[in-house]
């Protein structure tokens, strides 16, 4: 890999999200949009990725591990925002700019943009793309070789000419510079326009007349350059992104019956042979191991063994381990638990903050009541393994069953139950003769 400085511009106000949430911080397939080019960044080998924030917004929190950050002071455009993050920016390597609110850019690309800006010895290079229909995008004009001569504006009649309409090559707002081109072109860049800003795309104008090669590349997968703007088009981006997702887990061998139906964040791993079912909803760190099935259910941060069934209309929330041959049943929701190997619940149960060993078997209506009102606190359930609970068991934390034990159906455990014995922990039956009959 050709080492590389991507610079993130994501300082932008996103006024037409008509938001209260930074734009860049909508999410996108659980990842926050300016994660998005900070990931495909680092995949594609940078040495350092800058992401120009504004001074309002605090975007840490968003960015993955080893991402560095510049503020930029004031709202000056797009060249302000590369001229306040130059100083972070790794000497003698080129500079890719990226927008964090064009989020589908990928590492290949990114990878192939800087392969082309190398080659043909430039001091710039534009990503550019093949629009059918450029409406209302500059379009890239070329010279007699082939470099870029100008980028034509078309927003008001009469800024090109009709051979220039006809030119369906479009400037994409991503870049490669050569770092001291850069450095020593962009503080050169005015505010002398109505905006008053910098205008990233006025270095290029500079560079060409300094006599140096200002190339272009073109992106044949048009989709990677989108950017968003409003909530229409975060719903275009992310219908693309989604599908994009369950392209790849399909290409590694899993099995999503109805790629519609199926949500799947980019942060999950799927292992091979794995069925997801429709109506099936998996988000955050969740991983799912090979074999399993999951049907019609909602997974948050969880860990799913190999050949696990899950579903339908399960409910695992952050912090589940369900180990390998496992089985979580219909309407049952576990929380922060781990689910032995073997071990099945198969219906109707809370399971929260327990630990289940192997080749058990839980009841309907197996409850863990781990909360305490009056201390607010929470504590842990331990259930052996081999343990039978009968329908309707509720188990009081903190308690433990031992290996093999048993409960009665309707009981409510409060004490430790001893390897192989049974907890009967209900009011004896009494009948009330002619109650029906009372006035």
């Amino acid at each position: 890999m050709t080492s590389f400085t991507a610079v993130v511009m994501a300082a932008g106000q996103g006024t037409r999200m008509k938001s209260a949430t930074p734009k860049v911080l909508h999410e996108i397939c659980g990842r926050p949009m300016v994660a998005w080019p900070v990931a495909a960044a680092q995949e594609a080998g940078a040495e350092r990725v800058v992401v120009v924030t504004s001074p309002s917004v605090d975007l840490a929190a968003a960015l993955p591990e080893g991402t560095r950050t510049a503020v930029q002071p004031q709202a000056d455009g797009t060249g302000g925002a590369v001229l306040a993050a130059l100083p972070e920016t790794a000497p003698g390597v080129p500079v890719v700019v990226l927008s964090g609110d064009v989020p589908l850019v990928s590492a290949s690309a990114i990878e192939e943009l800087v392969t082309a800006h190398l080659g043909a010895n430039a001091a710039a290079t534009m990503a550019t793309t093949l629009l059918d229909d450029p409406s209302g995008y500059g379009r890239v004009v070329r010279d007699a070789v082939g470099h870029v001569e100008r980028v034509v504006e078309t927003k008001a009649p009469g800024d090109a000419t009709p051979e220039q309409l006809e030119i369906r090559e479009i400037n994409t707002g991503i870049y490669c510079f050569d770092h001291a081109a850069l450095t020593d072109a962009l503080p050169q860049v005015g505010t002398e326009n109505a905006q008053g800003e910098r205008y990233l795309p006025d270095v290029l104008t500079l560079l060409r007349d300094q006599g140096l090669i200002v190339a272009a590349h073109v992106v044949e997968d048009s989709a990677l350059t989108f950017g968003i703007n409003d909530r229409v088009q975060l719903a275009d981006v992310t219908a693309i992104a989604q599908r994009r997702i369950h392209e790849r887990h399909m290409r590694n061998g899993v099995t999503i019956v109805d790629p519609a139906g199926t949500y799947i964040d980019a942060t999950v791993t799927i292992g091979q042979d794995t069925t997801i079912e429709p109506g099936t909803t998996l988000k955050g760190a969740t991983t799912v191991g090979s074999g399993a099935t999951i049907k019609q259910s909602y997974v948050v941060d969880t860990a799913v063994g190999d050949g696990v069934s899950v579903g339908p209309f399960a409910y695992l929330r952050p912090g589940t381990e369900l180990q390998a041959n496992s089985k979580v049943g219909t309407f049952v929701e576990v929380k922060n638990s781990n689910i032995g190997e073997g071990t099945k619940v198969p219906h109707l149960s809370y399971i929260g903050d327990a630990d289940v060993g192997p080749a058990s078997n839980l009841g309907a209506a197996t409850i863990t009541a781990n909360y305490d009102s009056k201390s607010k606190t929470k504590s842990r359930t331990t259930i052996g393994a081999n343990v039978k609970t009968s329908v309707d068991t509720t188990l009081v934390s903190p308690v433990s069953l031992g290996d093999g034990a048993y409960t009665a159906a309707g009981s409510v455990v409060t004490n430790d139950v001893p390897a192989g014995a049974l907890a009967v922990a209900r009011a004896r039956q009494r009948n009330i003769e002619g109650y029906a009959d009372r006035d």
